[in-house]
């Protein structure tokens, strides 16, 4: 199988596995506590934290050297910082976001500009990452985060009254976006090879932003900052063995 096809598929997977955190809100019907909420996707946060950190940053080192690194790293970074301020959307706990007034779109229009912003840099991690020794690695870390933030997207659905069908297709499709990013990362390399350090320092450096900007100070700001913490320590330990394993 080619690198590009193994990108597509590795991110289609990685992706679904999303879906998988938001099959127990079809039958679970009762609002989820903001202490599980924020167990959740501190986990997550340090799974994604060792994938950026040990499967993204070091190969990224390794393939183009610490100046290409330095300069995706940051292009990631500002890439979703703008994102973040001009596309109007609604995070999970912090609420809506953006330049627009809350009624100009449906929320749950805002949901999905959120997931957007959010997880494509995630699928486009695959992607990219299909092209290196760290493919699998990659696409076993998004894919095991996603799903306690799948859990977490669709417990905060069903908390703000969300049928249940509405809310398995919202999870869903954040698993479908970064099917996406996936698609783009693989053709972006397979159009430019040397771009390849630079395409995996720039998905790391826009993951980097989302937890620092983003899954932190939502998961900071409910009375849990300890649990937190120790749950995001727990999914780097957890994400840095797995990492250690397969490579």
């Amino acid at each position: 199988m080619s690198p590009a096809l193994k990108g597509i598929l590795y991110s289609s997977i990685a992706g679904m596995a999303t879906a998988l955190g938001g099959i127990p809100f079809l039958l679970w019907r009762k609002e989820v506590n903001r202490k599980a909420l924020d167990m959740l996707l501190s986990f997550a946060a340090g799974v994604m934290l060792a994938a950026t950190a040990f499967s993204l940053v070091v190969p990224s080192i390794e393939l183009g050297g610490p100046l290409k690194f330095v300069v995706g790293f940051l292009l990631g970074g500002i890439f979703v910082h703008i994102m973040d301020k001009f596309a109007p959307h609604e995070h999970l706990i912090k609420g809506y976001e953006g330049p627009l007034p809350h009624s100009k779109l449906a929320k749950i229009w805002l949901f999905v500009i959120a997931i957007t912003i959010h997880n494509f840099p995630e699928g486009m991690a695959v992607g990219v990452g299909a092209f290196t020794k760290e493919a699998i690695t990659i696409a076993v870390a998004i894919g095991i985060q996603n799903i306690p933030e799948g859990a977490a997207v669709a417990a905060s659905l069903t908390g703000a009254g969300y049928k249940r069908g509405k809310t398995f297709w919202i999870t869903f499709l954040t698993g479908a976006v970064e099917v996406a990013g996936g698609l783009v990362g693989a053709l972006l390399i397979v159009i430019a090879q040397p771009l390849l350090p630079y395409a995996m320092a720039f998905a790391g450096g826009a993951m980097l932003y989302v937890i620092s900007d983003e899954v932190i100070p939502e998961t900071h700001s409910g009375g849990f900052e300890l649990l937190s913490t120790y749950s995001l320590i727990f999914g780097f330990i957890i994400m840095t063995l797995l990492d250690n394993i397969l490579g």
